[in-house]
């Protein structure tokens, strides 16, 4: 970032006139925004819809317009303005005068219809984000705006066609990125980078992965291309839908407000046990099961178990109309079932087309008879009794959380449809102890939910959506990348993630081998290597364990020039813990307490017994209590101005094995914005250095 001109403070100069402006401009953005609201607010659809269906879709889209027009006090409607050189469109053409842009997170316009401030997502905002002395495409003049609340306080230029002005850097993005945060996560469109933006604006058709280490924004780059793809194609998104995937509930609540603050209000939100809640999850499995369980050899394996009821027919179907008698041999159903089967459509479409099939073969011999049956005639003959059996004992109906709990309750049947895919000492360790006697009676546990999801699709075709995005995808099983994918078969992903921070079992090895589960092999991988959010002392001591989690990641390179607050601390008991948080809570912002899972309920007890107030995460923090306790498991994807990591020894050591235990350690290591303190009895991990 370049920034010759010095950052102009209201505060210091009141007289300034550019600032004052400035100042009048936002006054009379907010004014038209109210305008805009107050428009939609007063629409009378009382003559404009024929019945009470349409007023109730309609009414609901105005409601939703509504929300989307509201004026957040705190949030500043534009965050930077672009001098053209020239009309954008109009070239270079001699006399040909430049236009004025405000940059911000909607669209304003006046009462005639003229912008006042342009959706940040638009063609003409690009070069905001794109821009650069070596290519200033066509911009004059970048003007970036300092806020305290939501009053312009503020503001920074850069002449980018000015040969004479040096290169420094924005020392007003570095104060937006170093913002102190309190509550959920917040976007970033006034901070997005150029390899940023290129990720964000890439077309809808193709499937893009980041692989992204702490602090790079890859959930936030996420977020703004579910954002901007709604702003380029909201028409089809609104017929086939957007998603977000996430870890769990304490990270879908801390995202939740990113996309309303941009005026988009349509996306779902879920995690991958949402998707896949046919039964109640009250059981759990072992790490040896549930590898086995989210192996893509299970696919096969139900595939198997589910065609396997599919008999060939070995008597002749005879269908009584009337007086007549009409027969269709064993030979002919054979023929039928095989034309069924090597198309290879769903189980439930082949057995739905079953029927209709016979009743095609009984048509053809009526016409051969001089009849002239029609299409009644075949829905009626498919609706046979005769024929109706013969699909029930040829194609009888699946339930799929019945095919799952036979599998994993029946030795012999698992071993038969396993054969050559799963080995003895596999099948041992999916099968259940004591076999559950119902689908309802059934300890079901969250790899199990996979499974029938996998035999629904087999027998049902899933819906799918036009856009879906999947973070920390990295912890992912195969088998869970196949049940998202085939929410977005005819549609296109974004996946999050970095293989450093897998803390399962079955964690992602590459990109390649998830992107081919996810059935998008050919999407396009770009990586994330420069660090926004972790102080270069921080993210230089967790980067120490890299050689041993993820050998051939590329470490994250922080740009910020303030190097953070670090320190690692030995200490006695956990007392010095509480000490620890005190003393950070001191500072402006979030502060996070990261520990073993295991420990969390005595530094609970620690913090209530000294006074110190807390939530856990999912829970929003205040100015009043700006302090979350985290267990190591749930820290993923969050993020805290400063953070106090009890004891890493116990973080590796909760997990697994070590490798799993390291990557855990990581993702606490890096959850820090402005400051870490790591406290420690137990000697650290050698790994540490």
């Amino acid at each position: 970032m370049s920034a010759s001109t010095p950052v102009r403070d209201f505060v210091n100069d009141p007289a300034d006139d550019p600032l004052s402006r400035e100042r009048a401009h936002l006054s009379a953005s907010r004014a038209a925004l109210r305008a805009m609201r107050e428009d939609v607010e007063s629409l009378d659809i009382t003559d404009v819809t024929a019945n009470w269906v349409n007023a109730a879709v309609l009414e609901r889209q105005i409601e939703e317009r509504i929300k989307a027009l509201a004026d957040l006090s705190d949030t500043p409607l534009f965050f930077g303005r672009l001098d053209y050189l020239h009309s954008p469109g109009a070239g270079q053409a001699e006399g040909a005068e430049g236009e004025r842009f405000y940059i911000g997170r909607r669209h304003v316009h006046d009462a005639d219809g003229d912008p006042m401030v342009i959706d940040w997502r638009a063609p003409v905002s690009q070069p905001f984000y794109r821009a650069s002395r070596k290519d200033p495409q066509d911009v004059a003049l970048r003007r970036r705006f300092g806020y305290t609340g939501g009053d312009l306080t503020a503001y920074e230029d850069e002449h980018l066609t000015d040969p004479a002005e040096a290169t420094t850097t924005s020392r007003l993005l570095q104060q937006e990125i170093e913002r102190p945060r309190v509550g959920p996560m917040r976007d970033i469109v006034a901070t997005i980078q150029p390899e940023q933006d290129e990720i964000v604006r890439s077309g809808l058709s193709g499937s893009v992965c980041v692989q992204g280490g702490p602090g790079t924004g890859k959930t936030a780059v996420g977020l703004h291309r579910v954002a901007y793809l709604l702003y380029a194609h909201r028409e089809r998104l609104a017929r086939t839908g957007t998603l977000v995937v996430g870890p769990n509930r304490s990270f879908l609540h801390y995202i939740e407000q990113v996309l309303p603050a941009l005026g988009e209000l349509t996306v779902a939100q879920a995690t991958v046990d949402d998707l896949v809640a046919h039964v109640e999850v009250r059981g759990t499995d072992d790490a040896a099961a549930a590898v086995v369980k989210g192996d893509a050899r299970m696919a096969q394996v139900l595939r198997r178990a589910l065609y396997s009821h599919v008999t060939m027919p070995t008597e002749p179907v005879v269908v009584v109309r009337g007086s007549r008698r009409w027969r269709v041999a064993a030979y002919e159903l054979q023929d039928i079932v095989r034309q069924l089967l090597d198309r290879d459509i769903r189980y439930g479409a082949a057995r739905d087309a079953l029927p209709q099939r016979i009743a095609h073969a009984v048509l053809v011999q009526m016409e051969r008879a001089g009849e002239a049956p029609d299409d009644r005639v075949q829905d009626a003959v498919a609706r046979n009794s005769a024929v109706k059996a013969a699909v029930k004992a040829v194609w009888p109906a699946v339930d799929p959380a019945k095919l799952v709990l036979r599998l994993l309750s029946d030795a012999e049947f698992l071993a038969e449809h396993a054969e050559g895919l799963l080995d003895e000492e596999e099948r041992k360790a999916i099968l259940w102890a004591r076999p559950a006697r119902s689908v309802k009676s059934a300890k079901w546990s969250s790899a199990d939910a996979v499974l029938i999801d996998e035999a629904a699709d087999l027998i049902q075709r899933t819906h799918s959506l036009g856009h879906v995005v999947l973070d920390e995808a990295q912890d992912l099983s195969p088998m869970q990348y196949r049940a998202v994918g085939r929410r977005c078969t005819t549609g296109s992903a974004t996946v999050l993630g970095d293989l450093a921070q897998g803390t399962t079992p079955w964690a992602t090895r590459s990109w390649q081998e998830a992107l081919e589960h996810l059935g998008k092999p050919d999407a396009v991988v770009e990586e994330l290597t420069a660090g926004f959010r972790v102080p270069t002392d921080v993210i230089a001591y967790a980067s120490r364990l890299l050689p041993h989690i993820a050998p051939g990641l590329t470490p994250v390179a922080s740009i910020r020039e303030n190097p953070g607050f670090f320190e690692v601390r030995r200490i006695e008991d956990a007392g010095e813990v509480v000490d620890a948080c005190r003393e950070l809570l001191r500072n402006e912002g979030s502060t996070g307490l990261i520990a073993a899972d295991a420990r969390v309920p005595e530094l609970a007890e620690r913090l209530a017994a000294a006074g110190i107030t807390f939530v856990a995460p999912g829970e929003e923090t205040t100015h009043d209590t700006r302090l979350t306790l985290v267990p190591a498991s749930l820290a993923k994807g969050l993020e805290y101005d400063y953070v106090v990591l009890d004891e890493p020894r116990a973080v590796v050591d909760a997990e697994p094995d070590e490798r799993t235990g390291l990557r855990r350690l990581y993702v606490a290591l890096t959850r820090a914005v402005s400051g870490l303190v790591v406290t420690h009895a137990a000697p650290l991990p050698e790994q540490l250095g």
